[in-house]
């Protein structure tokens, strides 16, 4: 593996992109010695809160846009994963020959204990936090941190890792596009059509999301998923030993994880090991089993042990803005599922309730196909309320309603809270009102958290 630089002593650093990755990296950074610099297209009042964050340490601030010369003398430039590499300043950089790196990057560089990481187009923030939680019940890891793409940076906390601690993280393809290093035990659940707004063409995403194996070593290991295409396509650039999960048990002599008489089981390569039935799953959907045996693969990869899966599964709450109950109010039972920013997501989303479904969806496109959610909304949605720039392109794909088949209402608002209110006026007891976008949330909030924070405290402002 390639690494960076350790002593950071006088390099002169352009950290692009004031968002929690990017104020993580600086504070690290300078911290070490290093000269900061940290840009931003938003002015300095727009960023009151992000230099709060770095108040009395010696970072140099470049806002307002990004002009090429800020790249003068500079010896690293390390872009936020929101920051594309078509931006005309990052293109300058790799033209001058100026190295890129990011704070997954460097964190990686800096870890002194066990890695995992894990990406895929769906599932990673549920896979990586039921890792986590397994590894919290087991006694192998003094110490285990959970983030990467979720949660706090590790870079905020690696000086406190100790070597018989284990780090889990969440890796997307923007920050795996330009990393050089990887962990110890990589994980890609599935790779299918997603940020094509970003990476252009499904071959350059698969490329950034198989950067996760490539970088690996012959000593480390990679977890696929065997029922994906896209995933287990990457199995024969794994420089490692390979291990799968799936529906179907593996071929005699691999290793992985699998269903068997309605239970999760581990097989070893010779014999089934159950870890739990599948009614003691606790999340709601199909693509929730695949889920659990991706963190049931990857833990006995980490050596955790059966009862430790066992014990998160079956505690495991979910996470934040994934099939999130909100709660009931007259019968009506409220979802947020702000995370789901691809259609491939919502339909996940949809597919994971038999009850009459409010479907909330819109947001900014990802130049995804809408077509087979069109058609999975005929089939499963009774009303449809669409927001957001992309609402547009919703309703042309969805195309117009019939007078006997679903859905039986669509409405058309601007912003998320009168989607919110839309659906109010149609759900009736019995109903899920769900919010699963299949977009983006960049045209009207922050990130798809505060998506989510902004429709619970919509839903819970009805009562």
């Amino acid at each position: 593996m390639k690494r960076l630089l350790r002593d950071w002593n006088g390099i002169k650093v352009l950290v692009i992109g004031a968002a929690r990755q990017g104020i993580a990296l600086a504070r690290y950074l300078v911290l070490r010695g290093a000269q900061v610099m940290l840009n931003d297209q938003r002015s300095l009042e727009q960023l009151a809160e992000a230099r709060l964050a770095l108040v009395n340490l010696p970072v140099t601030w470049a806002c307002g846009g990004h002009p090429a010369e800020l790249l003068d003398g500079v010896d690293l430039v390390c872009p936020s994963g929101g920051v594309p590499l078509t931006l005309p300043l990052i293109v300058e950089a790799q033209r001058r020959g100026i190295p890129l790196a990011n704070d997954s990057q460097i964190f990686l560089d800096a870890c002194p204990c066990m890695t995992i990481g894990i990406t895929g187009s769906a599932g990673k923030t549920t896979t990586t936090s039921l890792v986590g939680d397994i590894a919290a019940q087991a006694v192998c890891a003094e110490h285990t941190w959970v983030g990467g793409n979720i949660g706090t940076p590790l870079l905020n906390v690696v000086d406190l890792m100790q070597p018989s601690d284990l780090a889990v993280l969440e890796l997307s393809s923007f920050q795996l596009e330009i990393m050089t290093s990887s962990v110890n035990i990589a994980a890609v659940l599935n790779i299918t059509p997603n940020h094509l707004d970003r990476h252009g063409t499904m071959e350059a995403y698969r490329q950034a999301k198989g950067r996760i194996l490539t970088q690996q070593t012959a000593a480390d290991c990679v977890i696929l998923g065997r029922d994906d295409p896209g995933a287990w396509s990457l199995a024969n650039q794994a420089p490692g030993a390979v291990r799968s999960f799936g529906l179907q048990r593996p071929l005699a002599g691999e290793v992985g994880s699998f269903v068997q008489d309605e239970h999760v089981c581990i097989w070893d390569g010779q014999a089934a090991h159950p870890v739990l039935p599948l009614s003691r799953i606790p999340l709601r959907g199909d693509h929730n089993v695949q889920n659990v045996l991706a963190a049931c693969a990857i833990a006995d990869a980490a050596r955790l042990p059966i009862e430790s899966m066992r014990a998160a599964t079956e505690g495991f709450k979910g996470v934040a803005h994934r099939l999130e109950l909100v709660g009931i109010w007259h019968g009506v039972a409220w979802y947020n599922d702000s995370i789901a920013t691809a259609p491939e997501r919502a339909m996940a989303g949809i597919h994971s309730f038999s009850e009459p479904i409010v479907l909330l969806a819109g947001g900014r496109d990802k130049k995804l196909p809408w077509n087979e959610f069109a058609r999975l909304v005929h089939q499963r949605v009774d009303h449809l309320v669409l927001f957001g720039e992309t609402a547009d392109l919703i309703y042309q794909a969805v195309g117009p309603l019939t007078a006997s088949g679903r859905p039986y209402t669509l409405e058309r608002c601007t912003t998320l809270y009168d989607a919110v209110q839309a659906a109010a006026r149609v759900a009736e007891a019995g109903d899920v009102v769900l919010l699963s976008p299949g977009g983006t949330s960049f045209d009207e909030f922050r990130d798809f958290e505060e998506r989510g924070e902004a429709y619970r405290k919509w839903v819970l402002e009805l009562t």
